[in-house]
């Protein structure tokens, strides 16, 4: 069983950046073998993928969206994953999950999801 909790959302301004972390409770071994993701929801939209990154950190997906301004990374020592988010736009508002699978990328398969943390950004 794999446990996410992310944490490091909050309100900020356009062009500003916050770090979101999502913190693996699981032994270090499933941390990892997995293949670790980031997906949002808007209101009223569905749930997007994000960025993702895999196992040995060699492999890094990112959405059109965000390419440039978020960096997706992990720290196995930690079991914890990152998403780096700079220049915020108003756009990036949601609610951002942490996820977890046997594989990565847009269409990975991804077993474990957080509870999500809210990011929003004001004009």
């Amino acid at each position: 069983q794999v446990q996410l909790v992310e944490s490091g959302g909050g309100l900020v301004q356009a062009g500003d950046s916050l770090r979101l972390s999502c913190a693996c409770a699981a032994s270090e071994r499933s941390f990892m073998t997995s293949h670790m993701g980031w997906f949002r929801q808007a209101p009223g939209k569905e749930r997007e993928f994000v960025a993702s990154i895999s196992r040995s950190a060699d492999t890094l997906f990112y959405a059109d969206s965000v390419k440039g301004r978020f960096t997706i990374s992990r720290d196995d020592a930690k079991n914890t994953v990152y998403l780096q988010m700079n220049s915020l736009k108003p756009d990036d508002t949601a609610v951002y999950y942490c996820t977890a699978g046997r594989s990565g990328g847009p269409y990975g398969h991804y077993s474990y999801t957080g509870q999500g943390t809210q990011v929003t950004v004001s004009s």
